[in-house]
């Protein structure tokens, strides 16, 4: 059994000596120690959100920079295919009023060249005739 007399109160101070000298040395280190730990690691979780942040600011500007210059360029796409077809069409009207020209030029020609060929038809037909005729009759009799 446990009797009370002085011993008890130089144990319990015992006891409280050791707990402040814990304290002291081993307590209080630590707690400095797992405070500045978790001070540093809320640290790290902030700049790791704001790096997070960034990289979507990012990416955003990014993607929104793609979307502009995808716009761009089918704007530039557009006015190239308006201003090509716009050419290509002054091209074919120039062909085909070349060709209506040279087609007028040749019916001329050949209207002219038919002209000739009648004129001297006509001129040598009474010739031709009576080749005809003295070849059939040559023939006959």
């Amino acid at each position: 059994m446990v009797s009370v007399d002085g011993s008890i109160v130089l144990q319990i101070v015992n006891f409280l000596l050791l707990i402040w000298i814990l304290n002291m040395v081993l307590y209080k280190p630590i707690r400095k120690i797992l405070l500045a730990r978790k001070e540093k690691m809320a640290g790290l979780r902030s700049d790791i959100d704001g790096s997070a942040q960034q990289v979507k600011s990012k990416q955003d500007a990014y993607a929104e920079g793609v979307r502009q210059a995808r716009a761009t360029g089918q704007k530039e796409k557009e006015t190239l295919l308006q201003a090509a077809s716009e050419e290509e069409k002054m091209i074919i009207g120039k062909i085909n009023l070349a060709a209506q020209a040279e087609l007028k030029v040749v019916k001329e020609r050949i209207a002219q060249d038919m002209g000739t060929v009648k004129s001297a038809l006509e001129n040598e037909i009474d010739a031709f005739a009576d080749a005809i005729g003295q070849k059939i009759l040559g023939r006959i009799a």
